[in-house]
This record gives structure tokens, sequence and C-alpha cells, in this order.
């Protein structure tokens, strides 16, 4: 890892725009902002696929969108109707909420079969949202183990519901992964210091909606720079 102050946390960054009072014109913004700043990618939700898709053609961030999102108890039949509109829409990565419930009441097969049918359908690179604050130990362990098992190219910590990303569960994730899929923190990363601890502990992505005051913070831009 580079030292701190030579990561550019740009390439990093899914610029998110999940709250339930989006706006057109927030998608068109957020994906300018993408493109400006030389984001990994967008994360919208399943309505905005089509149009960040079509603002995002020929461009180099990626258009994500979440599926069984935020609790990912929709049904296994849902959530692969879900991924494929999204595939149709544009999209080329889908942040998947795994079902906790089944987990948590030890129904491995099912949470496995779910991810590896979508990822298998779809042929996306899938992220797979654990929801890391809900778990216990043992259970994030298990929870990664079935996900990178099933195909998942990424483990996503949480929604950012119930907790955001930490450095401990990065910590975690990377010893369990020992680097065979990547690592997507998420949820309460609101400062430059946050993400490049995040990075350094082994995450790979770092979900959040305020990409740019990141890139501000880290004083590469002036803010009123057009």
């Amino acid at each position: 890892m580079a030292p701190q102050t030579e990561i550019d946390i740009a390439p990093f960054i899914d610029h998110a725009l999940l709250t339930p009072t989006a706006t057109p014109d927030q998608v068109e913004q957020w994906c300018a902002d993408a493109d400006r700043f030389g984001f990994a990618a967008v994360c919208v939700q399943p309505a905005y696929v089509k149009l960040a898709a079509n603002l995002l053609h020929g461009k180099p961030p990626r258009v994500c969108t979440v599926i069984g999102f935020p609790y990912g108890a929709t049904t296994s039949a849902v959530k692969q109707f879900e991924a494929q509109d999204a595939v149709e829409n544009g999209a080329t990565e889908l942040d998947v909420v795994i079902n906790i419930g089944w987990l948590k009441a030890g129904k491995t097969n099912e949470v496995h079969r779910e991810i590896a049918e979508i990822r298998e359908e779809t042929g996306l690179t899938i992220k797979a949202i654990l929801e890391m604050a809900l778990l216990t130990e043992s259970e994030k362990r298990l929870a990664a183990e079935i996900c990178m098992d099933a195909g998942a190219a990424f483990l996503k910590t949480s929604t950012g519901l119930y907790g955001g990303a930490t450095v401990a569960d990065i910590r975690l994730l990377k010893e369990i992964t020992k680097d065979r899929v990547g690592i997507k923190a998420s949820g309460g990363i609101r400062t430059a210091e946050q993400a490049l601890e995040l990075i350094i502990a082994g995450a790979t992505r770092l979900g959040t909606s305020r990409g740019p005051d990141l890139i501000y913070q880290r004083g590469s831009l002036e803010k009123d720079e057009e």
C-alpha cells in the first residue's frame, strides 16, 4: 500500500445516491461528478439505472444498482427479476443484499443459491451486502465464505441503515478473503481520513454519497474549480 499521502481515493469510490427522495436532477449531478472526479461507479436505485446508463454511456464510471435493498428479504424470484431488469436497463454492477434471516436460521444453501443464481444469470459483478452490524463474528465469517463460494466479486459491509463501515470489519474481511475478492466499505464514510483508514485496512471500494467532499478534503481540488 502506498504511503497515506499518496493514495488517490477517487478510483475507490462508488458514488451512491440511494435516498428515497433522489430526483433525476440529482442522478444527473452524481453521474457528472463520477465522470469528473474519476470515481469507480455511481450506485443508484433501480428506477434510475437507465438514466444513469444513458448519462455515462461511453464514460469510465460503472453503473451500479442495489438488489433486494435494503432488507434482503424479498423472494429469490423477485431478486432475480430485479437483477435481470437492471441488466436490461444498463447496469454493470449489482449490490445484492443477502437474506440475513436465512443466514441466522442456518439456511446457508438458500443464501448461496440466491447469490449464485443472480451471478450466473446476469454475468455481472456482484457485491454481496452482508449487513455486518447485525451479525456475530462467526456469522460474518460464514456469510463471507458463502458469498465468495457463490461467485460474489466483492463483499460489502452494509446498507448503511444499521451502522457504517468499521476498520475492524474491513480487517476481518481482509483476513477472511485473503485478497480473493474485493471488499467494499459502505456506510457512514464522511471524511477523507475515514476513507484512507478503510483503504489501508483493506477496502478496495468505498460506498459513499460524499465523494466530491472527500476529494476536496484531500486538497486535490478547490471546491469552486470548474
